[in-house]
């Protein structure tokens, strides 16, 4: 599935202008992706005198807290109100990174469902849901900033990137292509990143920023990770956990587990990878899945643990305790066992 758009989002820009409202929104637990789409496609669409609105459905780890922008974001687990009357009194609701409206946590979700606003989607998931009247969406790009990039390149050809604008996009690239090296990373996205280099984004600079900032007790907690790895030869799979004990004794902060699952990965001989953490308030096991080849966590995620995403990297989440998801989804492998091995 190539690009797929109800309303070419080309026919927007006629009927946006300085007039417009417009509230743009990324997905729950924002990662370097929604935050550097939303912010970066604000930060743009602001130098046309467009007043915009980031919202996000709640806060953000701590290594995305230098972004460009980042003070102005709304969350609407702490200002529940503010957001409602942005939205409320808005022209266009921009959804960018995700394409169901649960995606961004009941509250917010059920808010927009009933908001009788003109929708932007900007997405590259899987099986986007109906509710935009403007779509750009392409599940082969590897993330919505390239499609930011796209949208504001082809449609303000003429407006030049802002050294802020170009810092946004490439964060949410660099992080979503697993600093380039995932199989999405293509010789256009590398062309678009030296575009953004070339506009402004201090490239080391931003890697540094994001993975370079550790804090002791974020190492502490992956050799926790990697400790209790368990690796399941005849399937070609591996897996790790944290319980809210080991996220407590740790001092866990949001964020500390990104990238975590990767490590299970980097196995050899590994085409599956999981990771589940639990969340004591939610209520929750929450599960990242990764895979490597054919394998489709998509498929795996949807069909299992009430998640979804891309064919190698998805997420899901578990109503079971920790040892029950854990034998659960040993259980389940063996039903996987031919296209694993």
């Amino acid at each position: 599935m190539g690009h797929m758009r109800k309303n070419t989002i080309s026919r927007l820009k006629s009927e946006l202008n300085t007039n417009s409202k417009v509230v743009i929104i990324g997905h729950k637990n924002p990662d370097g992706d929604a935050l550097g789409s939303t912010l970066g496609l604000s930060l743009f669409l602001e130098q046309f005198g467009i007043a915009t609105q980031v919202v996000m459905p709640n806060g953000f780890p701590d290594f995305l807290k230098w972004l460009p922008g980042i003070n102005t974001v709304l969350c609407y687990d702490t200002d529940k109100s503010e957001c409602e009357k942005k939205l409320l009194d808005s022209d266009f609701v921009f959804t960018l990174d995700f394409n169901h409206l649960d995606r961004i946590g009941s509250g917010l979700g059920e808010f927009l469902t009933k908001l009788d606003k003109s929708f932007v989607m900007i997405d590259h998931h899987q099986e986007p849901s109906d509710y935009a009247e403007f779509m750009l969406v392409d599940t082969h790009i590897a993330s919505t900033c390239e499609l930011v990039y796209e949208f504001i390149t082809t449609e303000y050809s003429e407006q030049k990137l802002t050294a802020e604008v170009a810092s946004c996009l490439y964060t949410g690239i660099m992080t979503d292509t697993g600093s380039f090296r995932f199989p999405s990373t293509t010789s256009k996205t590398h062309r678009i990143i030296a575009d953004l280099i070339d506009a402004g984004a201090k490239n080391s600079q931003i890697h540094q920023d994001i993975y370079d900032n550790n804090a002791e007790s974020r190492l502490h907690l992956l050799g926790k990770a990697l400790q209790n790895l368990k690796v399941l030869k005849g399937f070609s799979t591996a897996y790790t956990y944290l319980s809210q004990e080991d996220l407590n004794t740790h001092g866990f902060k949001k964020g500390d587990t990104e990238g975590f699952v990767n490590y299970a990965l980097s196995l050899k001989g590994i085409k599956f990878a999981v990771i589940f953490i639990e969340n004591k308030a939610e209520e929750i096991i929450k599960i990242s899945l990764r895979s490597i080849g054919d394998f489709d966590v998509n498929t795996f995620a949807r069909s299992h643990f009430n998640g979804g995403g891309h064919k190698n990297a998805a997420g899901g989440k578990s109503d079971l305790d920790l040892k029950s998801t854990l034998a659960e989804f040993e259980n389940m492998l063996t039903t996987y066992k031919e296209k694993l091995s």
